[in-house]
């Protein structure tokens, strides 16, 4: 198979869609490789790393979509690289459809075949390729919050594990899946004083099983995360349903209930967000008030430490990227987890959330393959 790796161009992302070990087991397997010039700069790989390990390296993305028969990005592709897919190609990359309409649209339009990390399932219905984002995204979100909380930057001045004879920061995590237990583990660690919300009762008994005394677990309903809002300094907004729109669990006349300067960060922002409050923002201008709080809702947070990032996603994709290039989509065919990953397919919407979440018809994966 032939397979494009274009340059991230979404702002201030610095990851790549494979990294070079990658490239080479794909090339042993007789896969010929196009990347992008300058494609793994960011992440710490040069042209020659590449042509090293068998690639070739192509000036442009337009030559890249044009000579490709699989596409492997990292974030979803922005209007530009639409426009350059074309009938029956592969895409797999994120695409956290839901909340988008616009690149929905452009996707079925386009008529490739449009293959989303983060809707593939393991065999145990886990999702592994947005674990290793979600892992980074979570443990970034601490330090993140604990940046802003700092008086330069807008916050209210608390340290987070505070000092003797003051009291550490109080740090709220809503949502206790991958993300929210990474953020409240690293919470944790920088001596936060540290509530975690679930709704699983099962993930809770887990929860509390891992953390002890350390962290404080609690059932995720309105009344409860109202009442820890009003002596919170960070929020984490870590909520997920997988494919879907996120539920918005903060509402803006919750955030009276906050003490200025306090910070809310919202990694569900790629799946719309869960407080009513957020809006997609970038690297580039990461941070925006709303009533006097500081909110962070970065769609690529990832993104913010591109070498750790790109190696964890590589890890977690090069079996199905493999899979993908040998097989073609028969490797869809053999691995049901796998075809839950199906979100497009030449014109017609395959993923159920996405099609609820935005009002369309869609059709089950398996009847198009």
């Amino acid at each position: 198979m032939i397979i494009g790796v274009p340059k991230e161009i979404k702002t201030l992302e610095n990851r790549v869609g494979l990294v070079p070990a990658t490239v080479a087991e794909l090339s042993s397997h007789g896969h010929t490789i196009y990347v992008e010039n300058n494609a793994g700069l960011g992440s710490g790989f040069s042209n020659q790393d590449y042509e090293a390990v068998g690639a070739k390296v192509m000036a442009t993305a337009q030559e890249v979509f044009a000579i490709a028969e699989m596409i492997v990005k990292v974030k979803e592709p922005q209007p530009t690289e639409i426009s350059m897919l074309r009938p029956g190609q592969i895409l797999f990359t994120y695409l956290h459809l839901a909340p988008d309409a616009e690149q929905t649209e452009g996707l079925m339009n386009s008529g490739a075949i449009c293959i989303a990390y983060e809707t593939v399932e393991d065999r145990n219905g886990r999702l592994p390729l947005l674990t290793p984002m979600s892992e980074v995204a979570g443990r970034l979100s601490v330090q993140i919050g604990a940046r802003y909380l700092e008086r330069p930057n807008g916050g209210k001045g608390v340290l987070m594990n505070g000092v003797s004879g003051t009291p550490s920061a109080h740090v709220v995590v809503i949502g206790g899946g991958v993300s929210g237990t990474e953020a409240a583990k690293v919470a944790i660690g920088m001596g936060a004083k540290v509530t975690l919300f679930e709704r699983s009762l099962d993930r809770i008994r887990y929860l509390k099983d891992i953390f002890g005394n350390s962290c404080e677990v609690i059932m995720s309903n309105s009344l409860n995360i109202s009442t820890a809002l009003k002596t919170a300094d960070v929020v984490i907004g870590a909520v997920l349903v997988p494919g879907a729109a996120a539920p918005r669990v903060v509402t803006k006349e919750m955030l009276g209930l906050m003490e200025k300067g306090s910070v809310m960060v919202d990694i569900a922002i790629d799946q719309g967000g869960c407080f009513e409050t957020s809006k997609p923002t970038s690297h580039a201008e990461p941070i925006y008030d709303v009533e006097g709080i500081t909110h962070y809702c970065v769609t690529n947070m990832p993104g913010a430490v591109p070498r750790t990032s790109t190696f964890a996603l590589n890890n977690a994709t090069y079996h199905y990227v493999m899979q993908l290039a040998n097989k073609g989509l028969d490797s869809l065919k053999a691995d049901p987890g796998f075809l839950k990953g199906l979100n497009v397919y030449k014109g017609k919407l395959t993923c159920s959330a996405v099609a609820e979440a935005q009002g369309k018809d869609w059709v089950e994966p398996a009847s198009v393959l």
